[in-house]
C-alpha cells in the first residue's frame, strides 16, 4: 500500500494559496506511477521540435577563439582540479573565456545517423533538449578585449552575443565587493524545450539541467584556477532584470526564458593569504541602473507551433519564485603560497580529455563490474564535507552555499568485494537520524566495514536488486545492466516548509550537480554514466518505506560498462566553423 498522499483534487489545489502547498501539488501530480505516467502529449510533434540554439537577431556576435587541446591555456590533469592550489591561476582573457565556455556549455561532438545530425554538449541535458542558456556580465578587465556588458553564449557559433551595453563605471560599482577581475555568470531555462517532449514533468528536468550546468561551469573554472560562488542571495526579479529575461519586447512571440541563477567567478590569484568576505548578493539599485542601458537583439522563435500549453509549469515556476534576497557573505582566503605552476598530480588523464569525452550511456553490457576502491572514491567525491566553511569545501561543492539535502539510495549490482543489495550514502552525517526516522524502522543500518572511515555508507538490505532497479526506473534495462544505480532522495516537505517554496528548484540543482561529478568520475574509472529522469516515484519510496513526504526521489542515475551504438558516426564539434582546406 502506498505511503504517499493522493493527488490533491482541483478543488483543494484552488483553495490553497500557500506556495509550498502548490509545489507539493505539482510534485505529486507529476509523479510516474505503475498505472499511469505524468501527463504529456503522448507523441512527439517532430515538425515543431524546438530549435536547440537560441540567438538574438540584431545582437553583435563576437566569436571566441577555437582552441585546440594543445594550445594555451592547457588543461591540468583531472586529479589536479580537486587539489586546492594545484592549478595555476589564469588571467581573464578571450582565450581563457573560450576555454571556460568550451568546458562548461559548448558543443562536444556531433552525432550522425543517416541524414540526421545532432549536437552533444559539455553540459548534459534531459533528452538532449538543452533548455539551459548561459550569460556573462563582463566588466572592464585589463587584457580582455571585450566592452563591458551582458553577453549571451551561443554554443553553435562558440561566440558571445552582445545583449546590453553596460557603462563601465556601473559594472565596476556592482562588482566592487568581489575579488579583482570578477565577472558574473547566469543561467536561464526555456521550459518549452523540455515540455515539448516531457509535458508537465518538464520543470523537474529543466532544473536537473541547471544543476548539471552549475557543475560543468564550476569544473570548467577549476581547470583555469578560478573560483565560483552561487549568488543565491539575489532575488529572482533582480536575476531577471540583469539577464534581460523580463524584457518582453525582446522576446515577442519567442519562447520566454526563466531566470534561474547567478554566480560570481573570479581568478584566485590575489595577495597571498589575504582574507575577505565575498557577498552572495548584488546591489539591486545598481542592477536597476544597468537595466536602463542600451539593449540589442530579438530572441529567435524556437517552434512555430506549441500544441499543448502546460499551465502547471507556469504555476510551479511562479510558486517557486524567489521573492526576497538574502544579504549573506562567505569568507574567502586566497592561497597562502603561489599556485603550483605544474599540477601536483602530474600523472593521469587531463581534465579537458575527460570533459570532452563525457557521453551519456544509452546501454550497458550487464557484465562490467568496478572495483570497490573505485566505487568508494566516487562516493567520496560527492561528499561536500559540511564541517568546513563553504569556500574551503572540496571542488565543486564550494560553489554550493548550503548543506546537502540529497542522499543516495544505491542499488549495488556489480561492485567487486561488495555484497549486492541496497545501500544508502548519507551525504551529511548530521542527517542520519532524520533519514532513519523517515523510513522503515526495520531496515538494517550497518556501516560498510570495507569502506574508508570517513565515508558514511550504510548497508540496508542484501540481495539481487537488478530486477527491482529496472522495474522502478520505468522498466529501463540500463538500471539493472549497470554496475550500480541509485535514486537521489531529497529531504522534501520539511525543507519546503522551513526554507520556502523557492527551494524546490534547488533540490534538483543539487541533484544535477551531484550527477555532473559522477558523470566525469565514471569516465575516469573507465566506465560510463547516464541520468535517468523516468522512474516510478512512489514505488521507489515504498522500497524503504518512506513516510509521507519526508523524503522524495528526484533523479536516478546509473554507472556501468557501456555498449556503443556502432551505427552512429561521431563528428568533431566545430568543424563547421573551421576554414575548409
Amino acid at each position: 500500500m502506498s505511503t504517499e498522499n493522493p493527488i490533491p483534487s482541483a478543488k483543494s489545489e484552488a483553495a490553497s494559496t500557500d506556495p509550498a502547498d502548490r509545489i507539493i501539488h505539482y510534485h505529486i501530480r507529476t509523479k510516474h506511477q505503475f498505472n499511469r505516467y505524468a501527463r504529456s502529449s503522448g507523441f512527439l510533434d517532430w515538425a515543431n521540435q524546438p530549435d536547440p540554439f537560441r540567438r538574438f537577431e540584431g545582437a553583435q556576435l563576437l566569436p571566441l577563439p577555437l582552441l585546440k587541446p594543445d594550445k594555451e591555456p592547457l588543461s591540468p590533469t583531472y586529479a589536479a582540479i580537486y587539489e586546492r592550489e594545484a592549478v595555476a591561476c589564469q588571467p581573464v582573457s578571450l582565450s581563457t573565456l573560450s576555454r571556460f565556455f568550451e568546458f562548461a556549455l559548448a558543443l562536444s561532438a556531433w552525432k550522425k545517423a543517416g541524414e540526421s545530425e545532432w549536437a552533444l554538449r559539455s553540459n548534459p541535458s534531459s533528452g538532449n533538449l538543452h533548455p539551459t542558456e548561459g550569460y556573462v556580465v563582463i566588466p572592464k578587465i585589463d587584457g580582455l578585449d571585450l566592452k563591458p556588458g551582458l553577453f549571451h553564449y551561443a554554443p553553435k557559433e562558440h561566440g558571445l552575443e552582445w545583449r546590453a551595453e553596460f557603462p563601465a563605471e556601473h559594472v565596476a560599482r556592482l562588482l566592487a565587493p568581489f575579488p579583482a577581475d570578477a565577472f558574473l555568470f547566469g543561467l536561464t531555462s526555456v521550459h518549452w524545450r523540455e515540455a515539448w517532449k516531457y509535458g508537465e514533468r518538464a520543470f523537474r528536468y529543466c532544473n536537473h539541467d541547471v544543476g548539471h550546468a552549475i557543475g560543468s561551469a564550476r569544473i570548467a573554472a577549476a581547470t583555469l584556477g578560478w573560483n565560483i560562488a552561487l549568488l543565491d542571495g539575489v532575488d529572482q526579479d533582480t536575476v531577471a532584470m540583469l539577464l534581460g529575461t523580463d524584457r518582453k519586447d525582446d522576446f515577442g512571440e519567442a519562447e520566454p526564458e526563466h531566470p534561474d541563477c547567478l554566480a560570481v567567478i573570479w581568478p584566485s590569484g590575489e595577495v597571498r593569504g589575504e582574507q575577505r568576505m565575498v557577498p552572495l548578493f548584488l546591489d539591486r539599485a545598481i542592477v536597476k541602473e544597468l537595466a536602463g542601458a542600451t539593449w540589442h537583439g530579438k530572441a529567435n522563435r524556437l517552434s512555430q507551433e506549441h500544441g499543448v500549453h502546460w499551465d502547471i509549469i507556469d504555476e510551479v515556476a511562479e510558486a517557486s519564485w524567489q521573492l526576497a534576497g538574502d544579504e549573506r557573505n562567505v569568507l574567502f582566503q586566497s592561497p597562502r603560497v603561489t599556485p603550483h605552476p605544474v599540477p601536483l598530480a602530474p600523472h593521469g588523464p587531463l581534465a579537458g580529455q575527460i570533459i570532452r569525452q563525457r557521453r551519456s550511456a544509452v546501454s550497458f553490457d550487464g557484465k562490467t563490474s568496478i572495483s570497490a576502491s573505485a566505487f568508494f572514491h566516487m562516493m567520496q567525491q560527492v561528499l561536500p564535507r559540511v564541517e568546513r566553511p563553504q569556500l574551503d569545501r572540496p571542488m565543486p561543492w564550494d560553489v554550493w552555499p548550503y548543506d546537502p539535502t540529497i542522499h543516495l539510495l544505491i542499488f549495488v549490482h556489480r561492485v567487486d568485494g561488495l555484497t549486492p543489495g541496497l545501500y544508502c550514502l548519507v551525504r551529511d552525517p548530521k542527517k542520519l537520524t532524520f533519514i532513519q526516522q523517515a523510513v522503515n524502522p526495520e531496515l538494517t543500518w550497518t556501516l560498510v566495514p570495507e569502506c574508508p572511515d570517513d565515508l558514511p555508507l550504510y548497508w540496508l538490505l542484501e540481495g539481487d536488486a537488478r530486477k527491482l532497479a529496472v522495474q522502478v526506473s520505468c522498466h529501463q534495462d540500463i538500471a539493472g545492466d549497470s554496475a550500480f544505480s541509485f535514486g537521489m532522495l531529497a529531504e522534501f516537505e520539511g525543507t519546503l516548509r522551513e526554507r520556502g517554496a523557492w527551494w524546490y528548484p534547488r533540490m534538483f540543482w543539487e541533484a544535477g550537480l551531484l550527477g555532473q561529478v559522477l558523470y566525469l568520475e565514471a569516465e575516469v574509472a573507465g566506465v560510463r554514466a547516464t541520468g535517468i529522469g523516468c522512474f516510478f516515484d512512489d514505488p521507489v519510496h515504498e522500497i524503504i518505506g518512506v513516510k509521507a513526504l519526508a523524503m522524495q526521489s528526484l533523479y536516478h542515475f546509473t554507472i556501468g560498462g557501456p555498449v556503443e551504438d556502432r551505427r552512429l558516426q561521431m563528428l568533431p564539434p566545430y568543424d563547421h566553423l573551421r576554414p575548409q582546406l
